[in-house]
């Protein structure tokens, strides 16, 4: 197996990939709370960690990705009341979009997706063994964990314990013992539409027991990877990190792996801000192999900017691979292009970095342009199957704006940013000698074949 090495947010370090037993590797990151149709950050986890799971399967490792989805929380109650819906009704329509959403990115499905729902009892027997341990205390029928009880608290999101702000307002703040102990059980409240039985009584649980929940059920404790992006540091995994430890004497997670926002600007994607771009619709607007380059083309730990310009650059180079490859036949690749396979895997296994991993398998894409010879495909159609884009290999001819048009249209773009609006003018009438016609939608810039 090939070494592998991660940045783990809790040390800071770069830490080597150790599975428990053989080359198993357990996987858990957190998905969507399903109350609303999801965006491209949302999409942006469900890419990284996939993907990563595919890279781990293709080098030698087994790999179990677990994906869970929150199906019972305040956010969905919240929406639910607005529509005027049963809450179940709206988090199972709006899990089966996500399925049907995120299926659309065709690089597979995790091998596990609990929902919260299907795991009350292991929530409510987590919490009862916090309960005994003298780590979390009943109070009007709800249950929260105390959290000056574990020492450890704050080393994974690096805070002041007495800086933390557990985000949840008001509620509960009148019967807490300390105002940073958080929820684990919440009893029913007036439109609140669901709740089950426990030993506190009537109620729901609270986010972050679910998480340790659903991880520990699917993949036990001191697993490998626990995963997620950085927005969940604070206050969900550190909370996470702190129940499990606190109940079972063990990590929950060996390394903490998060991915950076995706930005609009200067300003994280988000429903609550409004400034969105729903994952179905920029792939009915830009196409799936380009939504899919976006979201490999930066480093998975930064942020990552969303504009028109950056889907055209990516539409672009799916169209170069796409060029190439009916010039290509099966076979082995001449010894010249497997340096770039090779430092491919290399730079994927050096804390994932797939904007290095990209540039190596474009430079395999350069050279092969360069000796100008229908050449082996077999080192192309491994790295594109990584990133589950081999499909790129099968293009025929006409399908699509080819590379050169793609690059126009970005050049356009630029100029356009720019207010020379000459050049945009010039670049536009090339494209229509070329047979495209530029159309500027609501969902940016498009070529329309005249042909």
């Amino acid at each position: 197996m090939r070494p592998i090495r991660i940045h783990d947010t809790l040390t800071g370090n770069l830490l080597p990939l150790e599975p428990r037993e053989g080359n198993k590797v357990g996987i858990y990151a957190c998905g969507p709370t399903v109350y609303g149709r999801i965006h491209v950050g949302n999409a942006r986890p469900f890419v990284v960690f996939g993907i990563f799971k595919r890279f781990l399967d293709s080098v030698g490792y087994d790999a179990k990705l677990v994906a869970n989805l929150t199906d019972v929380n305040d956010k969905i109650y919240a929406a639910a009341n607005a529509a005027g819906v049963a809450s179940t009704d709206l988090a199972n329509q709006m899990a089966d979009h996500y399925r049907a959403d995120t299926d659309a990115l065709q690089i597979g499905r995790p091998d596990a997706e609990p929902l919260a729902t299907g795991h009350i009892d292991e929530i409510i027997s987590l919490i009862a063994d916090l309960v005994d341990a003298g780590h979390a205390y009943e109070a009007e029928g709800d249950v929260y964990f105390s959290v000056r009880s574990h020492k450890a608290y704050g080393e994974l999101s690096h805070r002041d314990v007495d800086q933390m702000d557990q985000g949840e307002g008001v509620q509960g703040a009148s019967i807490k013992r300390d105002a940073l102990d958080f929820a684990l059980w919440k009893a029913n409240k007036p439109g609140e539409d669901t709740s089950w039985d426990s030993p506190w009584g009537p109620g729901r649980p609270g986010w972050h027991i679910e998480c340790s929940a659903m991880a520990e059920a699917e993949l036990g404790v001191d697993f490998e990877v626990h995963g997620g992006g950085s927005d969940l540091v604070f206050p969900h995994h550190e909370n996470e990190q702190a129940q499990t430890a606190a109940a079972r004497g063990k990590p929950l997670a060996k390394i903490w792996m998060h991915n950076g926002m995706v930005r609009f600007g200067e300003e994280k994607m988000a429903k609550s801000v409004g400034n969105v771009l729903l994952l179905h619709e920029a792939i009915e607007a830009h196409g799936r192999d380009a939504v899919l380059l976006w979201l490999l083309s930066g480093h998975y730990r930064q942020p990552l900017s969303c504009t028109d310009e950056r889907f055209v650059e990516a539409q672009a180079r799916a169209a170069r691979i796409g060029e190439l490859a009916r010039n290509l036949t099966d076979g082995p690749s001449p010894d010249s292009l497997t340096p770039y396979a090779e430092r491919f895997f290399d730079s994927l296994a050096d804390d994932f970095n797939t904007p290095a991993a990209l540039a190596e398998l474009f430079g395999w894409v350069r050279e092969a342009n360069r000796d100008g010879e229908v050449i082996g495909g077999d080192g192309l159609r491994a790295m594109l199957s990584v990133f589950a884009l081999e499909n790129l290999l099968d293009q025929t001819a006409g399908d699509g704006p080819d590379a050169e048009a793609l690059e126009l249209l970005t050049a356009r773009e630029t100029a356009r940013a720019a207010s020379d609006w000459a050049e945009a003018d010039r670049i536009r009438d090339e494209l229509l000698q070329r047979g495209w016609t530029v159309r500027d939608g609501a969902n940016g810039p498009e070529l329309i074949s005249d042909q």
